[in-house]
């Protein structure tokens, strides 16, 4: 068991952010692939599956909880508050599109992380002033695994946060082994991978090889 306690301010403490993609995982089940980023060092999951039911999310998240718990992992789960305050996780991830920040800090209480995918600096400084904990700058590059998503923000928008905004922030939107190094020169400290990750044959080598690209 670790010792690690994970608070609002720290949660992001970390190189990479790994989030959930069932549909992009070969076949592996949300659980085995989770094992393998814990068991190689990830301290960060995001849980993001839209097309699973409640009951099967459910019954995931309360083991995903277990095992990030067990890892001294932080454990986030995206939009889904309820689900989330159910399984005590760390953090809540919304979007530009989902309720209010100060609405759901009501409802989540003190202790929960809330984190805000941002597009520009406007979006960047409201987060800031409605008291985001950390803020999710994107979509760097073009991005397949989301439906909607707004097209790529590039990096002066990255490079604006890096200089201008307090509080903590992860890089994310179709970022890969090949395009890592230009974002962490860039003042970027924790990066989030989807596909390049849960596709891969073997994750423990490819989040080494990741690593050692950062």
């Amino acid at each position: 068991m670790s010792t690690r306690k994970i608070t609002r301010e720290n949660i992001l403490d970390t190189d990479i952010y790994c989030l959930t993609a069932q549909k992009f995982s070969k076949g592996r089940s949300n659980i085995e692939v989770v094992k393998e980023m814990l068991d190689n060092n990830i301290k960060l999951i995001q849980y993001r599956e839209k097309e699973i039911k409640s009951g099967q999310k459910y019954k995931e998240c309360c083991e995903i909880r277990k095992m990030t718990r067990e890892a001294g992992a932080a454990f986030i789960i995206n939009d889904d508050i309820d689900l989330a305050m159910m399984v005590e996780a760390d953090g809540i991830h919304i979007g530009q599109e989902d309720f209010p920040i100060e609405v759901v800090r009501k409802l989540i209480g003190d202790k929960m992380a809330i984190g805000l995918s941002t597009h520009n600096p406007e979006q960047a400084r409201e987060a800031v002033k409605l008291g985001a904990d950390y803020i999710g700058v994107g979509p760097i590059f073009k991005t397949m695994t989301k439906e909607d998503v707004c097209d790529p923000v590039g990096f002066d928008y990255l490079e604006y946060v890096a200089q201008n905004i307090s509080i903590p922030f992860v890089a994310i939107g179709g970022i890969k082994e090949h395009n890592i190094k230009e974002v962490t020169s860039r003042g970027v400290k924790c990066v989030a991978l989807v596909t390049e990750i849960v596709e891969a044959d073997n994750i423990g080598a490819k989040i080494a090889s990741i690593r050692s690209k950062m």
